[in-house]
């Protein structure tokens, strides 16, 4: 029986070593499962599924499986609080992801970092995410509103020169520095020469689109921009089709996403500008062959194309995993160290996690949707936007300067 037992203890040792008996490695979901981003809500989670789905066929995360555990957020920052809460006491997730609303993430991230856990904030586009709210836990891909005003502002004062603004604006935290980021790009500050309608956030009713839409049409303004998102936009698109003012009026739009457009549909979308990180025809029109493979893969699994939020939670499930596998641990503060200044490839051209900031630096696609006729032609009949433009991520992004005197103006330290 003694010759036996040094094999046993053996036996037991190579068995503990496979990835059967291994942890998992649990990732928090905190997205809108409902409410008003709820459609942004389930491409992130399909984005977030097929990641997972593709790491664990391929052998996991060091060898050991990955567990998404979800929670819904339905668009409320105290339910986003207490969800991220809960996933890291309860469920002792490793790290959390999410936020289709600024203000979801921003609250969700400052309840990570005092449980000393990561949070990615997705499709969340404020500055102060990673502004005067930013903090060391806190890492945003999506591009934040200076990003992508900064790049509509490239193309607008090239193609409208002195046009006259009128800008409708949800009365919220994103709402508030989109209009300030684009007004400061496209040099339209003086709000008696391009002025402005606020709508209510989030409980906005049709009224108060046709109200703000016929200040917009009295105006006698050239370009109307409408600093809105999810639900809010697509109502306020509609209405604004209603009323002619497309004929009347270039509409330009912050920011747009495939499932957007679908909602709105093809021929009220005709036309309009906006800028996007990313969309399913993007790496065909520019060859991106990983990011060709995203599409087909997503398609084929879910019947659907993927949005730029679903690259979004592919991305940062992805980053996640290569940056445990470089640091060699799910440790949160060797995480941030492999994660800060990391440049990378994956659906498209080269991105970074900017170190001083943890702002996502990525190139910024300004879009125009095509002709309705062109958009049903094509499979699945989503084939919406045309690259008209493009600003890389360096150079659309804040300048250490110019984020530290964002941080200044709100009595924040010059660092995270």
């Amino acid at each position: 029986m003694k010759g036996k037992t040094p094999i046993l203890v053996g036996l037991i040792f190579i068995l503990a070593s496979f990835p059967l008996f291994a942890e998992s490695i649990k990732l928090g979901f905190n997205y809108p499962k409902s409410g008003r981003y709820k459609d942004l809500g389930l491409q992130q989670r399909l984005g977030a599924f097929l990641a997972v789905e593709e790491i664990n066929k391929a052998g996991g995360i060091l060898g050991r499986d990955v567990e998404l555990v979800i929670r819904n957020t339905r668009g409320s920052p105290e339910r986003g609080v207490s969800n991220t809460e809960e996933l890291i006491r309860q469920e002792n997730v490793n790290m959390v992801f999410g936020g289709a609303s600024s203000s979801v993430a921003i609250a969700s991230g400052k309840m990570a970092k005092s449980l000393d856990r990561i949070y990615f904030g997705t499709t969340t586009s404020a500055n102060a995410t990673t502004g005067s709210e930013g903090h060391d836990h806190m890492f945003r891909e999506y591009p934040n509103a200076w990003m992508t005003a900064n790049a509509l502002g490239h193309f607008l004062r090239e193609n409208y020169g002195d046009s006259k603004y009128f800008y409708l604006t949800a009365d919220y935290t994103w709402g508030h520095s989109s209009e300030a980021s684009i007004r400061n790009f496209t040099g339209t500050t003086d709000e008696s020469k391009h002025p402005h309608s606020l709508t209510p956030f989030p409980n906005a009713h049709m009224r108060d689109f046709s109200r703000a839409l016929e200040e917009a049409e009295a105006s006698g303004s050239d370009l109307l921009v409408l600093v809105l998102y999810g639900d809010d936009l697509v109502r306020a698109l509609k209405v604004a089709y209603d009323m002619d003012l497309k004929d009347k009026l270039q509409i330009i739009v912050p920011n747009i996403t495939l499932g957007i457009a679908q909602n709105v549909g093809a021929t009220i979308m005709e036309g309009v500008i906006s800028t996007t990180p990313w969309e399913w025809m993007i790496p065909y029109q520019l060859d991106y062959p990983r990011g060709r493979a995203f599409v087909e893969s997503f398609t084929e699994h879910y019947g659907v194309r993927p949005t730029s939020t679903a690259a979004t939670t592919y991305g940062i499930v992805y980053q996640y995993k290569d940056a445990v596998e470089r640091a060699g641990t799910t440790d949160t503060s060797a995480l941030i160290k492999a994660l800060e200044g990391h440049t990378y490839s994956l659906l498209k051209d080269e991105q970074q996690w900017r170190a001083f900031d943890h702002q996502n630096l990525q190139t910024v696609y300004v879009v125009r949707s095509k002709p309705r006729n062109e958009v049903v032609k094509g499979e699945l009949r989503t084939d919406f936007f045309e690259v008209i433009g493009s600003l890389e991520g360096e150079e659309a992004a804040q300048t250490l300067a110019e984020w530290q005197a964002e941080r200044a103006a709100a009595g924040k330290p010059p660092h995270l």
